[in-house]
């Protein structure tokens, strides 16, 4: 395939208006310079955590982790690949892309494709008017109405009609100036074995199901027959240069971006389940054209999204194929869902005899797949005696045993308990029976606080929103023992350090880190108090978190608690001051708690002072112990401040 020159990328990529892009999926609030924010498009979030910097051209998610430029932002929404993204930007911000020099070979290859596309593009069209404007047509126009199908839908979905002539696609195709050679290969005529030879139309008196790539380019047909006498009932394109069946999925152009909005995408077997499903409301329909889902069809769901839910026909060939496509879905990034249905019946059926609002809250209510093969392996299985439930157990062990300990695998264990006349805790043990056994929990640090046990305990009040730290140990002399212990706590790579204590591994490096993050959401929260508090502190002997400091030097800059977001040096200084953004917006702050919080880090501070001079013999501890009095009265006054306040 050719390739678009390194420039047009590059010339796309500076067309692009990002917030007109991103805003097409989520609503973005700007939050400084080059910053915006809103709720990410490809997760359910209450709150904005997706986070827009258009001068880059770059978006992430600081809830799931998903980020990149304007063609990945493509590629995710509307499940297009690269060159997809590349050519619909194109469009988009009216760019004309240019092709890298070409080989003479190559050159040809591309133009014969898209000779071919457009052979087929035309046909879809022909096939269409047919069905529409012909006499011929009307019995296949009286069968689709009988479906239940309208003409919007039809014509969204280009079905047609090949008329019963034999050469009508044939002698209108060579007129537009199209070889026999273009007619075999898109499978539009084949030859004849009675007539030495000669074309004939391939597709006669059949309704036409244009099939088509995700960029919506026709590459095929499945063609369904109108006379009982006419085998085969259904009739697709033959294997060819530009059809394969293996990795076509019927209507995966009009689904795509209903399914990337949605996160999910619904794979029922046949043409008219699809239109059915559509009509009904449910947009993010495929087909797979048959009952096997193939390595390539689902890398293709993959692509448009994450939960995949299988509307197949409720009779043993469906319910076969939603095991086979388990196993084709195993280790993709796929949630297999199943819609339940009643038995004999496909969903353009079930449409017709319940409705589509009826059909829309049984795929809402679909299940996991894991619930629907526990069911069909009970159902199936003999447990008239002990042996047969023991069978039946057997085949359920592989089942269960990926369900991580949840709800789900509570309920599960319990129907088949209730099935096989077990308690819950015997069917429990024997579907484990075979499971390797869980990994031990590491056992507590014997110094390290379980909870319960006393600890700085430095949190926002649940009732007013304060900032409330308090130490919960036994007494001042304990308290004083912790703040000794972060002088053996983790500096970060530029300072030395001696090795850690048990104490500070299980206790001192969280409780400070805590204590630092709090005070910079406040310095975030009160922008001109916070530039104050900032000026004060020394990042190097009051920050214990390599992490925090280095946010504190991002957000010391003039000016830059008011846009916090701008100019963040890397992305680990973005996730941590995008955090602390969050957290300053739900604080409640006030310029005591701001106080407070610094008195925290100064009291932190001298702990560490007085635990080095202890150890170095450098004397100083009575003025550091002075201090740190002074300190923890000042606290004391500013908590009874605080508390009278609320």
């Amino acid at each position: 395939m050719s390739r678009y020159t390194a420039d047009s990328k590059d010339r796309v990529r500076d067309a692009v208006d990002m917030i007109a892009l991103v805003s097409t999926r989520t609503e973005l609030r700007r939050a400084g310079h080059n910053s915006y924010f809103g709720r990410c498009p490809f997760h359910d979030e209450r709150t904005g955590s997706f986070h827009v910097r258009p001068e880059e051209k770059h978006y992430h998610c600081f809830g799931c982790q998903e980020s990149g430029d304007p063609f990945d932002f493509v590629m995710q929404t509307e499940g297009l690949d690269f060159r997809g993204a590349l050519e619909s930007l194109a469009q988009r911000f009216g760019v004309a892309l240019e092709l890298e020099d070409e080989d003479p070979q190559a050159r040809a290859r591309r133009e014969r494709r898209e000779r071919l596309h457009s052979l087929l593009d035309r046909a879809a069209a022909y096939y269409a008017r047919y069905l529409w404007e012909s006499n011929e047509a009307a019995r296949a126009r009286d069968y689709l109405a009988a479906r239940g199908l309208n003409e919007s839908t039809l014509r969204t979905f280009r079905v047609g009609y090949a008329p019963s002539a034999w050469d009508k696609m044939l002698l209108g195709s060579r007129q537009a100036g199209f070889s026999e050679d273009e007619l075999l290969a898109t499978g539009l005529a084949q030859r004849s074995r009675q007539r030495r030879g000669s074309l004939y139309d391939r597709f006669r008196e059949r309704i036409m199901f244009p099939l088509a790539d995700s960029r919506g380019r026709v590459v095929g047909f499945g063609a369904r027959a109108m006379r009982d006498n006419q085998p085969p009932k259904y009739l697709n394109t033959s294997e060819g240069e530009v059809f394969h069946k293996g990795s076509q999925l019927f209507g995966i152009d009009i689904a795509r971006r209903p399914a990337s909005r949605a996160g999910s995408i619904v794979l029922a077997e046949g043409y008219t389940d699809v239109l059915a499903l559509h009509q009904a409301g449910i947009e993010n329909a495929v087909g797979v054209m048959g009952t096997s889902l193939t390595d390539e069809q689902a890398r293709e769901l993959e692509r448009t999204a994450r939960t995949l839910v299988l509307a197949l026909d409720a009779d043993g060939a469906g319910q076969e194929a939603m095991v086979r496509a388990s196993r084709i879905a195993a280790g993709r990034r796929l949630e297999l869902r199943v819609v339940s249905l009643p038995q004999g019946m496909d969903p353009a059926d079930l449409i017709q005899r319940d409705g589509a609002e009826a059909v829309r809250e049984r795929v809402g209510r679909s299940v996991p797949f894991v619930s629907f093969h526990v069911d069909k392996v009970l159902a199936s299985a003999d447990l008239g005696d002990a042996e047969g439930k023991d069978r039946a157990l057997a085949e359920l062990r592989p089942v269960i045993a990926p369900v991580p300990p949840s709800v789900l695998r509570e309920e599960l264990i319990a129907r088949i308990a209730a099935r096989l006349g077990l308690s819950d805790q015997l069917a429990a043990t024997l579907l484990e029976q075979q499971a390797a056994p869980a990994a031990a929990a590491p056992a507590r640090t014997a110094s390290a606080p379980a909870a319960g046990d006393g600890g700085w305990d430095d949190r926002w009040s649940g009732e007013s929103g304060r900032h409330e730290p308090s130490w919960e140990g036994p007494g001042a002399d304990d308290e004083s023992a912790y703040w000794a212990s972060l002088a053996d706590a983790d500096p970060g790579p530029e300072r030395g350090a001696p090795a850690p204590t048990a104490t500070s591994v299980a206790s001192a490096p969280a409780a400070s880190a805590r204590a630092e993050r709090d005070f910079l959401a406040l310095c975030v929260a009160l922008p001109r108090e916070g530039a104050q508090a900032l000026a004060w502190i020394d990042p190097e002997q009051h920050l214990t978190s390599a992490i925090a400091r280095r946010c504190a030097e991002h957000l010391r800059a003039p000016g830059r608690l008011e846009a916090p977001m701008d100019d963040v040096p890397d992305g680990d200084v973005e996730q941590f001051v995008f955090e602390l953004v969050k957290e300053a917006n739900d604080s409640g702050a006030t310029s005591p708690s701001l106080e407070h919080a610094r008195l925290v880090l100064e009291l932190g501070r001298l702990a560490r002072a007085v635990a080095v001079a202890r150890a170095e013999g450098t004397g100083g501890i009575t003025e550091l112990k002075r201090a740190e009095g002074d300190v923890r009265r000042q606290l004391a006054a500013l908590s009874e401040q605080i508390q009278a306040s609320g």
